[in-house]
C-alpha cells in the first residue's frame, strides 16, 4: 500500500463548511460565502467574518441563495480547495 492512500479516518478529518453560494458564473465553481463569528484579538467582542470559498460542483446544480455544505479536498485549480457535498436548502 502507498503512502498516498487516503483512509477514511483521515478523509474525515477534512474541514467542512456551510454557507450561502454567492456566484455560479463559472463551469462547474460556485462561490461560496462562509460566516463564522471569532473573537476579536483586542477588544474581545466577537464579530463576523465572512470568506468567499471556492467549490467544486460537478453537476452545476447549485444556484446563488442556495445554502449549501462544502468540504475540503485537493487544490483542484489556483483558488479552488473545496467540493461540494450536500445542497442544504434551495433559495426562495
Amino acid at each position: 500500500m502507498s503512502d498516498t492512500h487516503v483512509t477514511p479516518e483521515e478523509r474525515n478529518r477534512r474541514k467542512i463548511r456551510e454557507g450561502l453560494v454567492v456566484s455560479t458564473s463559472m463551469e462547474k465553481t460556485v462561490v461560496v460565502a462562509v460566516t463564522e463569528r471569532v473573537r476579536h484579538a483586542r477588544y474581545f467582542k466577537t464579530v463576523q467574518q465572512t470568506k468567499k470559498l471556492y467549490a467544486h460542483d460537478e453537476q452545476n446544480d447549485a444556484r446563488p441563495g442556495d445554502r449549501v455544505r462544502v468540504m475540503e479536498t485537493r487544490p483542484l485549480s489556483k483558488k479552488k480547495r473545496w467540493r461540494l457535498l450536500e445542497i442544504v436548502e434551495r433559495a426562495r
